[in-house]
């Protein structure tokens, strides 16, 4: 029964690992690295109602990336939620493919799927486009630039209709 189980949560996963999606050409790791605020996402039931949300990335020694996740449930004055994951590069000739454990022993594919130029914005996406994430190195995003990032996650297979903000109340 047990191994029954440990292939069905198997088959899920690697449900999600299709190959048809992209991610950017190339991620700076160290200039990737520090915080991002959480501007838009696809919900999910750890985010509802989440307000204040900040990543954090660091580079570890051992070459992994330590994961700081920091959100107020609810208001800003709300208990705070932080989750700690870890990554490593998958794909090392573009940066851009990481693995994540929130729990283990699963790594999860992680893909940076926008980013911009001068790094203000990024957006985080899975394979099977279920959950996203659009991040901005301030609370505020322009904008533009978040119909843009959009624009291009409607065209990649995203469910644009169901992407919300995340309120950033500083």
């Amino acid at each position: 029964m047990r191994l029954l189980i440990v292939a069905i949560i198997a088959l899920i996963v690697l449900s999600g690992c299709r190959q048809d999606y992209s991610t950017v050409e190339k991620v700076e790791l160290e200039k990737f690295m520090g915080d991002w605020y959480v501007i838009g996402i696809l919900p999910n039931a750890i985010e509802k109602h989440a307000v204040n949300g900040i990543e954090s990335y660091r580079l570890n020694e051992d070459g992994t990336i330590g994961i700081t996740y920091t959100f107020k449930k609810g208001t800003p004055d709300g208990k705070e939620k932080i989750l700690t994951p870890k990554a490593k590069v998958f794909n090392h000739e573009t940066n851009a493919e990481w693995r994540v454990q929130m729990f283990k022993p699963f790594w999860y594919p992680y893909l940076v799927v926008d980013l911009a130029d001068d790094y203000r914005y990024t957006v985080i996406g899975v394979p099977n486009r279920k959950y996203v994430w659009i991040m901005s190195r301030t609370p505020d995003l322009a904008e533009n630039d978040y119909q843009n990032i959009l624009a291009k996650l409607k065209h990649e297979g995203y469910n644009t209709e169901k992407i919300v903000k995340m309120p950033q109340i500083w």
